[in-house]
């Protein structure tokens, strides 16, 4: 069955195209809001081939894995005429018979909203930032062997160098700009208003107007009040917040003939005068504390604060899944891409599923030996998917449903957290995680966060082994 054939099959099954209020999708799922449930056969859509699990909440989510979901949204919306809008969307996670128990722990409130807002700013660029790691990562390969001699520094090899980093800077070089437009998008901007806000912070007349008001610092030019990239993309959420208040409010004074012209002029100035004096040095110094705080825990030189900090992220990373909140941790990653160069959260929070692909192993032994088959059918569908970092499955149809697996699994994972935190694994983007997270790390990072998978898998396989008792799985016969 192609992915058009399996489209029609899933509308099919949810209602029709007339149950159907708006469809997009994220890196794994088909999110779609519908107009009555009622109308889902859902036993038939579970065990749909190509449907890996369906979650149900303010949108029916259909698990159909990373990469296909990009391409069966695409059809989606070719087929049908479905709005892509998406508001109020909820990013708390179920998986089949475990809908309950996860739903009635999901409470809406400020906090979730504005973390979920941010998640669907960065959600569509992750497919450049990824690309963008790889061939940086590749650009940064090349130089270093030619610095070594093991490649020569002939034209061949230093046009595929530039081209490499072509690629890289062509998206990250930009970065501000993309997240201005995404942002205009939630905020209810126009976009290309948007990705001018993020366009004025990378401006080299910035500093020009800095240096003429005696805020800039020759000295440490990243201590300046004021300049050139000033308050990252921190600023530019916030800058085009204002402007979609901003732009707003001047479009219902100005009258319907002149809207065109005066409502992007006058709003520009307005938050031109409002980003150069106000939010970005303000931006800046929230942006500057989050960069130390997170020398401090993230890249410290101290190994006991590394081993304990990467103990912890990685063993609660999947319950803060589970609550909504890990969508906040995007804005660190992409303060730690713009200030270092690299990500360092990524690949510790990445050892989470590791933990649960260990657990799940564990578990599988256990289910062999007491004859639970279907428990074993279950891991054994889930696990690949698992250690390609697709976790999904084996969190809400193994773990979580069992109760204590998901905890011992965590545990075992802050091992692997903490080896990799200790190593100061450095990737180039963020993405999917497990092993094809690989070529997303710094070239002299790989080997390290393979380690890093490894050992999680391991010590999640030991303490699941340890608490998990074979009565258990055998009960759930």
């Amino acid at each position: 069955m192609d992915n058009k054939e399996l489209v029609l099959k899933i509308v099919n099954l949810i209602g029709g195209q007339k149950n159907i209020e708006y469809a997009t999708n994220c890196m794994t799922r088909l999110r779609i809001k519908l107009k009555d449930d009622n109308l889902v056969k859902m036993k038939e859509l579970k065990e749909l081939d190509g449907v890996m699990g369906v979650v149900e909440d303010e949108t029916l989510q259909i698990v159909v894995g990373p990469g296909k979901a990009k391409k069966l949204g695409m059809i989606i919306q070719e087929e049908f005429s479905f709005s892509k809008t998406k508001k109020n969307m909820d990013v708390g996670e179920d998986w089949q018979s475990n809908k309950e128990k996860i739903k009635g722990k999901q409470k809406q409130n400020r906090v979730k909203q504005a973390l979920r807002t941010i998640g669907e700013i960065f959600i569509p660029l992750i497919p450049a930032i990824i690309a963008a790691g790889i061939f940086n990562g590749f650009a940064s390969l090349v130089g270093t062997m030619q610095d070594t001699g093991s490649l020569p520094a002939t034209d061949f090899w230093n046009i595929t160098r530039l081209i490499l980093s072509l690629l890289g800077g062509a998206f990250l070089g930009y970065f501000a700009i993309f997240t201005g437009i995404n942002s205009a998008k939630q905020f209810g901007a126009t976009e290309g208003l948007g990705g001018m806000i993020g366009a004025l912070t990378i401006m080299t007349q910035v500093q020009e107007i800095s240096e003429i008001l005696g805020l800039y610092n020759a000295e440490s030019p990243l201590n300046s009040t004021l300049t050139t990239g000033k308050g990252g993309i921190i600023g530019v959420i916030i800058g085009v917040y204002i402007l979609s208040k901003i732009e707003k409010r001047v479009r219902k004074v100005v009258p319907d003939v002149l809207d065109l012209i005066v409502t992007p002029v006058v709003t520009l100035l307005i938050m031109a005068i409002l980003m150069l004096f106000i939010i970005m040095p303000v931006s800046g110094v929230v942006s500057d504390g989050l960069v130390g705080v997170l020398e401090l825990l993230i890249s410290s030189e101290n190994p006991v604060i590394s081993v304990i900090s990467g103990y912890i992220l990685s063993a609660v990373f999947l319950p803060m899944v589970l609550l909504g909140l890990h969508h906040g941790l995007i804005p660190i990653y992409a303060v730690q891409l713009e200030a270092f160069g690299g990500v360092s959260l990524f690949p510790v929070l990445a050892m989470a599923g590791a933990g649960q692909v260990g657990a799940a192993i564990a578990i599988y032994l256990k289910a062999k030996k007491v004859g639970n088959l279907k428990l074993r059918q279950i891991i054994s569908g889930a696990l690949p998917a698992g250690i390609l970092g697709i976790g999904e499955p084996l969190i809400y149809g193994v773990t979580l449903p069992l109760g204590k697996p998901f905890i011992t699994a965590g545990l075992g994972a802050g091992f692997g957290g903490a080896y990799v935190m200790l190593r100061h694994v450095m990737a180039g983007a963020w993405g999917p995680s497990g092993m094809v997270a690989i070529p997303l790390m710094h070239p002299g990072s790989m080997l390290d966060y393979f380690l890093g998978l490894i050992i999680s898998y391991v010590f999640g396989f030991i303490i699941t082994s340890l608490f998990i008792k074979e009565k258990e799985i055998k009960e759930l016969n």
